[in-house]
């Protein structure tokens, strides 16, 4: 009789520890959202416009413009290397890219990790935390923690598909600071580290203007500076679209000769 007591104590206190651990990740997540304006600001926004810069590392910079309408998870990204403007876009559905850089100035179809990228940066102003377990997510609270000497909560993020990822808040203000996950790209898993800084108050959204990637192996990290965020501003639906490609006329292929 002791033995059943003692064994469904132990059952109970464990169930209790799950409940206290998942109460504890949603309060910490509600808290992010809280810090980023508000759940009511953050639907109450129909377009988003960045403006920034691109640093590759090697005196490289690249004039970005990042458009987003985030109800129907709409992304249209533009950026000029070397004077040639290569372009993104997400309708919400499929994805689509010119990469003149690459020789390839016509539309294709975009797929692979490609279109994954497209598909999260639609999702930027809400972000995988926002409504977690709707898009299929899993959040864990792995407690308090030291980053660079700055008090931190620490979440595990995996995604549906997979990734996972460590995610360290601010203790006090809870925004993002840092993210770390290994993903596979282009076949093979790659450690990805992303810092954030330089938030401002964006019209009751709370931003980062500075984000550093980098990437094992890339020999610098990618860092976007951003200029200016423009929300609720006019986005015409058509530049999500992708541009229509006028076929090249053949000649006949039993047309006469040209008379001498």
């Amino acid at each position: 009789m002791i033995l059943r007591k003692t064994l469904a104590s132990l059952l109970l206190t464990g169930f209790a520890a799950a409940a206290l651990s998942a109460q504890t990740a949603d309060e910490v997540v509600e808290k992010y959202i809280q810090a980023k304006g508000g759940r009511d600001k953050i639907k109450s926004v129909k377009t988003l416009r960045f403006i920034a810069k691109m640093s590759m590392g090697q005196g490289m910079e690249a004039p970005v413009v990042m458009e987003l309408v985030p109800p129907e998870h709409k992304l249209r990204m533009e950026f000029t290397i070397q004077g040639m403007t290569g372009i993104q876009a997400y309708d919400g559905a499929a994805g689509w890219q010119i990469m003149p850089f690459l020789g390839k100035t016509d539309p294709e179809p975009m797929a692979g990790d490609d279109l994954k990228e497209a598909k999260e940066n639609a999702d930027l102003l809400e972000g995988p935390l926002y409504n977690y377990k709707d898009k299929g997510n899993k959040v864990e609270y792995l407690g308090k923690g030291d980053l660079e000497g700055t008090p931190v909560q620490k979440l595990k993020l995996t995604e549906k598909e997979g990734d996972v990822t460590t995610i360290y808040l601010d203790a006090d203000s809870y925004l993002e600071l840092k993210n770390e996950t290994t993903r596979t790209i282009r076949g093979q898993a790659t450690d990805i580290e992303t810092t954030f800084g330089n938030y401002k108050q964006v019209e009751g959204l709370t931003m980062p203007f500075n984000m550093e990637t980098k990437m094992k192996g890339a020999p610098a990290p990618q860092i976007i500076t951003i200029d200016k965020i423009e929300v609720n501003a006019p986005i015409a639906a058509s530049r999500f679209d992708a541009p229509k490609v006028e076929k090249k006329k053949e000649a006949p292929k039993n047309a006469a000769p040209p008379k001498p």
